[in-house]
C-alpha cells in the first residue's frame, strides 16, 4: 500500500532558471565537473543525477522541466547536478548504474517507463537515495521515493477551456504511450469537456488517439493533422516530444493546440491556447531538499495536485476570452476545494458523466 503524503506546503509558481541557457551550456556533454566537489567550508557537495526517459532532456516537456528543477538546485544550493539521456529503454539500467558509480547522493528517474529499472537500482544500492517522477512506491523500499501528479486535474480544466473555445464542436486528444498514467490526462480532459457541455448546453465531441511513443514528433504531427482535417479545431496533447509535432500541426493548419507539463506557448504563441501544467521542476526542488537537507528518507509515494499548487494552467491566456479564463480559474479553485473531483479513468468518467445527468 502506498503512503500518500499530502503536502499543502508545496511551493507555488516556481519556474526554474531558464532551460535553454542551461541546456546550451551543456551541449554535447551530460556530466558537469566543478571545483573538485568541495564547498568553501570543506563540506562535500551534494551530488544529484537525473536519468531521462527516451524523450530526452530537451523534450520541451517534463524531462526539460525536471532539468530546470535540477539546475535551480545547483544555483540555489551549489549542488553538483548532471543528467544522463536514455535513447532507448535498455539504457535505463545502464544509466542508473552510471549515476551510482558517480557517487550520486540522489538519483532521479524521470518518467513512469523507468519505474522497474529505478526500483531495482534502489534495491541493489541501499546506500543511495532514488526518486522517480510519475510512479508510486508500492514496495515501500526505504531509499526510494515515488512522485505522482494528479494529472487529471489540470487536464479537466483545459478540457473545459477547449469545449468553451471550439467553434466546430469537435476537440482532440493525442496521448503518448497508452497507460494508466496517460489515461489520467485523457479522462480528465473528457471530464472537463463533459462539465462544459452540461454548463453550456453544448455537445462537444472528443476524438482521441495514442502515438505509442513519447519522442516521435512526426507521428504526433500526422495524428494532429488528421484530427484537424476531420473537424477538430483544438487538440490537447499529453505526449512528451510527440507533442511538438502536434503543435507544429496546429501552426500549419492555423488551429489551436493545448500544451502539457510546462507552458508551451513559446513554441507557437498564436496557436497554443493554454497548457496543462505539471510542475515537475517544483517537485524536483522540494523533494530533493527534503531528502538531502532535511534527511527525509524514502519508502513513500508523494501525491501532488491542485491542492498543493503542483498542477494548474498557464497564466498566459491571450488566445481565449477573459470570461473563459476566469471561469477556468474558478473551476481550478473548486478542484482545490474538493467540490469538483475530475475523473482519472474510464470507469471514473462513466460515473462522472452519469452524475451530471
Amino acid at each position: 500500500m502506498n503512503k500518500n503524503v499530502s503536502r499543502r506546503s508545496f511551493v507555488t509558481g516556481a519556474t526554474g532558471v531558464g532551460a535553454f541557457a542551461a541546456l546550451a551550456g551543456l551541449a554535447g556533454c551530460n556530466q558537469k565537473k566543478d571545483d573538485g566537489g568541495q564547498k568553501a567550508s570543506g563540506e562535500k557537495k551534494k551530488k544529484l543525477t537525473m536519468v531521462t526517459d527516451t524523450g530526452g532532456v530537451n523534450d520541451q516537456s517534463f524531462n526539460q522541466s525536471a532539468w530546470e528543477g535540477m539546475t535551480e538546485l545547483k544555483d540555489k544550493n551549489g549542488w553538483d547536478v548532471s543528467y544522463l539521456e536514455s535513447k532507448q529503454d535498455s539504457d535505463y539500467a545502464t544509466n542508473l548504474d552510471k549515476a551510482v558509480d558517480a557517487e550520486s547522493d540522489l538519483v532521479w528517474g524521470v518518467g513512469f517507463a523507468m519505474a522497474d529499472a529505478t526500483l531495482k537500482a534502489a534495491k541493489d544500492n541501499p546506500n543511495t537515495q532514488f526518486a522517480i517522477i510519475d510512479n508510486g512506491n508500492e514496495s515501500q523500499v526505504s531509499n526510494f521515493t515515488g512522485v505522482m501528479f494528479r494529472a487529471q486535474e489540470p487536464s479537466f480544466v483545459v478540457g473545459y477551456i477547449a469545449a468553451r473555445t471550439t467553434k466546430t464542436g469537435k476537440v482532440g486528444f493525442v496521448g503518448g504511450i497508452s497507460s494508466a498514467l496517460i489515461d489520467q490526462f485523457e479522462y480528465g480532459y473528457r471530464g472537463g469537456v463533459a462539465y462544459a457541455n452540461k454548463e453550456k448546453g453544448t455537445n462537444v465531441e472528443v476524438s482521441a488517439q495514442y502515438a505509442e511513443s513519447f519522442s516521435d514528433a512526426a507521428k504526433g504531427k500526422a495524428i494532429a493533422n488528421s484530427m484537424y482535417s476531420d473537424g477538430c479545431d483544438v487538440v490537447f496533447h499529453a505526449a512528451g516530444g510527440v507533442g511538438t509535432g502536434v503543435i507544429e500541426a496546429a501552426k500549419d493548419a492555423n488551429k489551436l493546440a493545448i500544451g502539457v507539463d510546462r507552458d508551451q506557448a513559446y513554441l507557437a504563441p498564436e496557436n497554443v491556447l493554454t497548457s496543462a501544467l505539471k510542475r515537475v521542476n517544483v517537485a524536483i526542488v522540494e523533494i530533493s531538499e527534503k531528502i538531502l537537507k532535511d534527511g527525509q528518507k524514502g519508502g513513500t509515494t508523494v501525491s501532488l495536485g491542485a491542492s498543493e499548487d503542483a498542477v494548474g494552467i498557464a497564466e498566459d491566456h491571450h488566445l481565449m476570452g477573459e470570461d473563459t479564463y476566469k471561469a477556468a480559474t474558478d473551476l481550478l479553485d473548486k478542484i482545490k476545494a474538493g467540490s469538483v473531483v475530475p475523473p482519472a479513468s474510464k470507469d471514473d468518467l462513466d460515473k462522472y458523466v452519469k452524475s451530471l445527468s
